[in-house]
């Protein structure tokens, strides 16, 4: 069993930037590929960028080129830069963790998930 946990939400301007953290404990995840996922309010739980056991990255079109997504498999610990923030990327931000052998978009792949931080951008 693999527990997460997302630290880093808060509220900022458009045009800021924030470093979401998700630290792993219980089972080691580093063999599992790793995601952060986000939902604003009414809307479902959308993809945002993935990183597999062996570093290759995906990202939802909407934050390429702004977010940044890397693991430190030393400390078990996924995280998401995030630049030039928007209001739309308003959300609750969840990082997941799935065993399957193709790095996935859709959350329902996902085994684990944290529990979610608020991020709020204002204009």
């Amino acid at each position: 069993q693999v527990q997460l946990a997302e630290s880093g939400g808060s509220s900022v301007q458009a045009g800021d930037s924030l470093r979401l953290s998700c630290a792993a404990s219980g089972r080691t995840s580093t063999r599992y590929h790793r995601a952060w996922f986000r939902q604003a309010p009414g809307k479902e739980r959308q993809f945002v960028a993935a990183i597999s056991r062996n570093g290759i990255t995906y990202y939802a079109d909407s934050v390429k080129g702004r977010f940044t997504i890397s693991r430190d498999n030393a400390k078990d610990t996924v995280f998401l830069q995030m630049n030039s923030l928007k209001p739309e990327d308003t959300a609750v931000y969840y990082c997941a963790a799935e065993t399957g052998e193709i790095l996935r978009r859709t959350p329902t792949y996902y085994d684990y998930w944290g529990q979610g931080t608020q991020v709020t951008v204002s204009s």
